[in-house]
Order: structure tokens, then sequence, then C-alpha cells
């Protein structure tokens, strides 16, 4: 996602919202940018965009609601990170899901695979969710957890 940017899909009828003509001339500055988010937006007149694309992984999302309140930030802050809130969340979701669950049982391929994976994935360290996805143990550790000892 990072270094292609979101694939969009075209909307069969697109979709017409109002909004200011200071709204416009910025969706029309922030072209590229709403771009490699996946939106398509077209301007229509002064005070008028057609969204005729949205993310994939968006198409759930109220879209036009979405535009306005990055307009609305790109306005006032000149910087939005709305879409990328509403990624995340989706992308943490779709995350989740497609986990591997416990009691699953993985070949030692998929195992040692996983394990590659995580090991260029960044805070592979904890889920989603912030539960911790590996622990270090000692011999001690060990010992204890077997009841050596006794």
């Amino acid at each position: 996602m990072a270094s292609e940017g979101l694939r969009g899909q075209p909307l069969l009828v697109p979709e017409s919202i109002a909004v200011s003509q200071r709204e416009a001339d910025c969706a029309e500055e922030h072209e590229t940018w709403f771009q490699r988010l996946g939106f398509e937006l077209q301007r229509f007149g002064p005070e008028s965009l057609a969204i005729r694309q949205i993310p994939v992984l968006l198409k759930q999302a109220e879209s036009s609601q979405l535009v306005r309140d990055v307009l609305a930030d790109l306005l006032e802050y000149g910087s939005s990170d709305r879409i990328q809130a509403h990624l995340n969340e989706l992308l943490g979701t779709m995350a989740c899901h497609g986990a591997i669950r416990a009691n699953r049982r993985l070949t030692l391929p998929e195992m040692n695979g996983l394990l590659r994976d995580m090991e260029h994935t960044e805070r592979s360290g904890q889920c989603n969710h912030g539960r911790p996805t590996w622990t270090q143990m000692g011999m001690d550790d060990l010992d204890k957890l077997f009841l050596r000892g006794r």
C-alpha cells in the first residue's frame, strides 16, 4: 500500500456532492493525492464535485462524508489523516480475521514462513489488539513451567 497506493473501485453511477468553491479548488489542487488514496474526484462546477472512484478497501464507508471531512482537514491544517485512520482500522480488522487462530495445526513450512514474515513485519511482536504474539523464556522459566526440580 505504501509503495503502490490503493486500488480504486470505479462507481457505476458517480456520486455528486455539493461543496464550497474553496473545497472544490482544494480537491483539484490535491487531485494526485486523492488518486494515490484510490479516490477519483471530478469537478462538475464551481461548487460541485463528483466521486467517480473510491478505494476498494473503503467501499463500505460513507464516501461523500469522508471526502468532505478530508477537504475540511486539508483546508484547516494542510493535511489529513482521516483516510489513513479508516484504512488502518479496516486493515487491522482484515488482519485479525485472516490471522492463524489458536489450535490450528500448521505444517513445518507454514511455521517457518510465518516466522520469516514476522522478521520483516513492523510491530510483529503484538497483534492489532495489543496482545503479544510471542514471548522469550529462559531455561529457568521453562523448568518452572514443567515443574522440573521439584
